[in-house]
């Protein structure tokens, strides 16, 4: 719940500063407040916790799992956009047919991005330690 204070508090002050009518002030913060008790934001709240025990953990498969991913994205946007291109350029100068392979970009892009949302976050953890 100290999440939940937080955010209320925090944007609770700038609804303050910005919204100058009282009555519509009080509106805003009490949709804020139904919006943070809203079961879909509790549970990513819950997540979030569960995610940060995770990566705490010493045990390599539970801790080890988004890097990993990371490299994997990172390898296979390295291979389609950077070694393919540059192998079926020497490929075509030797006279041979270049290589077409079939890229799944939206499955890639899926989890990368989800991943450095992710990314996002912890960043803004460590400037605020």
């Amino acid at each position: 719940m100290a999440i939940i204070d937080t955010v209320l508090t925090t944007i609770g002050s700038v609804l303050d500063k910005v919204i100058p009518d009282a009555n519509a002030r009080l509106k805003a913060k009490e949709e804020l407040e139904r919006a943070l008790n809203d079961q879909d934001f509790q549970i990513a709240i819950e997540q979030i916790k569960i995610n940060a025990i995770e990566a705490q953990s010493e045990s390599f498969f539970k801790s080890g799992w988004r890097p990993s991913v990371g490299w994997i994205c990172s390898i296979a946007f390295a291979l389609h956009f950077v070694i393919l291109p540059l192998f079926n350029y020497f490929l075509m100068l030797c006279g041979g047919q270049p290589i077409l392979v079939p890229f799944q970009m939206d499955t890639l892009l899926t989890v990368l991005l989800g991943l450095l949302g992710m990314g996002t976050l912890r960043t803004v953890e460590k400037m605020k330690k």
